[in-house]
């Protein structure tokens, strides 16, 4: 299987607030351009906490259609309630998305069983292809590549796993554990810079923020990964560790990745979901900066 780096896109708001097909459908059009392998809607990035019912399917109803063979639409299905995850799931796979992204409950501290429990009633319920999503530091812990195997063994719809964590020794883990006996079982990496790690280590890829600002950067690197082309892969490598600075100039980093896509001309509103602000002054500066430094220019007009 090639490699694959999958973009958790922004969700682009109206200056009132409201979601805009225009933007959002124009951003959709710029990640499929530059070659990526596909999109994840309502992800951290895309503010699935902050959105109600309504919302999160207004945003998979633009999403989904963009599905296809070459470009791949997982749509969050993120909800404390298992029942709205399950609604979430079925009303994307009912507009053709290529997978629910579920991300484990947060505020308390779940044991295994308890996750277990969580993902199990979920995919029993649901209509497609269910990718985990562990995040612990939004959620407080993270799964077990035991539980991971278990639930991948059990139920056959659950096929992948994205895996957000600096470090990549639990991602190394999974992949030992879940692919030693799931080969097709899907893992990714959360943060931009691990990609060629994740290859190399034996897992899909990635699923990182950056791509939603240079798409066609990521897709150099994974012609590169593919070709292994290692003073391409390393090129790569070093301009990504400099654009992970990015994640350090605001946090949430939300707003700074909304103002940088506005910076390069994608998008013409960066409001976010309340509470979160836009970036200011001295974020944008720093965004300047750092464009500068790694050569990244305004995107072409649409």
């Amino acid at each position: 299987m090639k490699s694959q780096f999958i973009t958790p896109v922004v969700s682009v708001f109206d200056a009132k607030g409201r979601p805009d097909p225009e933007q959002n459908h124009r951003l959709y059009a710029h990640l499929i351009k530059g070659g990526l392998s596909g999109m994840a809607v309502l992800g951290s990035t895309g503010e699935f906490f902050a959105m109600d019912m309504t919302t999160s399917k207004a945003f998979i109803d633009m999403a989904a259609p963009h599905a296809s063979e070459s470009f791949r639409v997982f749509a969050g299905a993120s909800r404390m309630d298992p029942d709205e995850s399950i609604e979430l799931a079925n009303h994307a796979f009912d507009k053709g998305a290529s997978g629910a992204m579920i991300i484990s409950p947060y505020y308390v501290r779940l044991t295994q069983e308890a996750i277990y429990d969580y993902y199990a009633r979920i995919a029993g319920a649901a209509a497609g292809k269910i990718y985990l999503y562990n995040f612990p530091d939004r959620t407080g812990y993270s799964l077990a590549p035991a539980t991971v195997l278990k639930l991948a063994t059990t139920f056959k719809n659950i096929v992948g796993l994205k895996d957000t964590l600096f470090d990549m020794n639990h991602t190394c883990d999974l992949i030992k554990t879940v692919k030693a006996e799931l080969p097709e079982f899907e893992i990714f990496s959360g943060f931009d810079n691990n990609f060629a790690h994740n290859i190399l280590s034996g897992g899909n890829g990635c699923i990182g923020a950056l791509s939603n600002l240079a798409p066609e950067l990521f897709a150099a690197w994974i012609a590169a990964v593919d070709a292994k082309d290692f003073t391409a892969i390393a090129k790569h490598q070093r301009i990504v560790d400099r654009l992970m600075d990015l994640y350090g100039i605001g946090d949430p980093f939300i707003p700074v990745v909304k103002k940088a896509l506005v910076m390069r001309g994608i998008i013409d509103c960066d409001v976010c979901t309340k509470p979160l602000r836009t970036a200011d002054a001295a974020a944008t500066e720093k965004l300047r900066d750092l464009f500068d430094a790694v050569g990244l220019a305004p995107a072409p007009a649409f």
